[in-house]
């Protein structure tokens, strides 16, 4: 009988643990997504276009397509960007395909 007791008390801290664990680690999370929607409401953030990252207005890796400045957090996700708005360039100057009555 206090082998049940002390198993069942046992098991419901371990539940309690693992869900407030769950519960603060949700608040985090979410009191993170305000702080940078703040940030980026306020313009001190921009997201990257690539992965999504958000980082400083200010950065450092920068590309400038026309009038627009794209911000990134790495160098490897402005490669892929610039790789994908060639490909995207060279696709669209392409002259669609003629085909010759013989």
């Amino acid at each position: 009988m206090w082998k049940w007791l002390i198993f069942a008390l046992a098991a419901y801290a371990l539940y309690r643990l693992f869900t407030n664990d769950w519960k603060k680690r949700r608040k985090s999370e979410e009191e993170e997504k305000t702080h940078n929607e703040h940030k980026v409401a306020s313009g001190e953030m921009v997201k990257d276009p690539e992965c999504g990252a958000y980082i400083a207005a200010d950065s450092n890796i920068a590309v400038r397509d026309g009038e627009t400045t794209y911000r990134f957090c790495s160098y490897d996700c402005r490669d892929a960007f610039v790789r994908r708005i060639q490909a995207n360039r060279e696709k669209a100057e392409l002259p669609p395909e003629r085909v010759d009555p013989q």
